[in-house]
């Protein structure tokens, strides 16, 4: 009976409080639990702020949805290694030097702040952050950085034949494709319904401007209706899948120094100059070779790693909430 009476009390505890204090239970409740220690809601929160923002300003409806789903999961593995690798520092009663979270606070304030101790502070301040918050923060930063990198050997060798395997696998990573230096001119039609007739003559007459020794750049700036009007319609290098299909089949058949005839597409008129070519070529081995060897080596360190943090994970008892 008494158990029940508790439980009542309790339950009109709970729905007595103040919706800003319910807010901050939750806020502030448990998204996880790793061995003995609790990750919370604020936790996650914090470490996804700044992605969860630039995700809003890329994606909508239920691809912003699945993409902070995406981002929150993230930070809820990164949270539970970094619980996982500090448990494991501290049960092997290991330690660090006072002096290398000395060093690493002074490497902020000299990188970021310029030297100015006072603008670091204020910065800390207006973060809610104090000094010892976050002196502790980045001694566990360095703790995780350590530990990592005290499961990783410092002589990992790859052998010629798997470098040259990858290289003979991914060849795309080291190509280039075809390319051309493109101008271009773009006249758009007015009433889509009643096209401006007078459009194409006027593309066909800077054409025939172009052909009589005009430069191409000049008619650009005069005449062109796209947004390299300015720059003399000039594109860049592009490759054949940054145009429309029609525009690169005519600019990947021309020569260098060529202007194509008025072409319509769309409602609108172009012309065409490729002021240079680019064949499509492959980096020599030689020359990439040094570049595989070591992503292949950093592969194999972070699988050791993970092999590491697996077995922490399988050893412990985590329960997401």
């Amino acid at each position: 009976m008494k158990s029940w009476r508790f439980l009542l009390l309790l339950i009109v505890l709970m729905t007595s409080l103040p919706l800003v204090e319910a807010e901050e239970m939750v806020v502030n409740g448990m998204a996880a639990i790793v061995n003995n220690e609790v990750i919370t809601f604020s936790q996650v929160r914090e470490l996804v702020a700044s992605q969860e923002k630039a995700a809003a300003q890329m994606y909508q409806g239920k691809q912003l949805e699945d993409k902070i789903k995406e981002i929150r999961q993230a930070a809820m593995r990164d949270l539970i290694d970094r619980a996982l690798i500090l448990q494991e520092f501290k049960k092997k009663e290991f330690s660090i030097p006072e002096y290398y979270i000395d060093d690493s606070i002074q490497k902020i304030i000299r990188e970021e702040f310029g030297g100015d101790r006072t603008a670091f502070l204020k910065t800390l301040q207006a973060q809610g952050y104090s000094l010892t918050r976050f002196r502790k923060t980045q001694k566990d930063k360095l703790v995780v950085q350590i530990m990592r990198g005290s499961k990783v050997k410092e002589n990992y060798v790859v052998s010629p034949v798997k470098v040259r395997s990858y290289y003979e696998k991914n060849h795309d990573v080291y190509a280039t494709p075809e390319q051309v230096k493109l101008r271009m001119i773009v006249l758009h039609e007015g009433d889509t319904n009643n096209p401006d007739a007078s459009k194409k003559a006027m593309a066909e007459e800077i054409r025939q401007k172009i052909a009589g020794g005009a430069e191409f750049d000049r008619m650009a700036q005069m005449y062109s209706e796209d947004s390299t009007q300015d720059s003399g319609g000039d594109w860049g290098w592009v490759e054949r899948k940054t145009l429309n299909s029609t525009l690169s089949n005519t600019a990947f058949s021309m020569k260098a120094g060529e202007v194509s005839p008025v072409i319509a597409l769309d409602n609108a008129y172009y012309i065409l100059m490729v002021e240079a070519v680019k064949k499509a070529s492959v980096k020599p081995y030689g020359e990439v070779q040094r570049e595989i060897e070591q992503n292949l080596i950093e592969q194999e360190k972070l699988k050791a790693q993970e092999r590491w943090l697996q077995g922490l994970r399988d050893k412990a008892y985590i329960k997401i909430l």
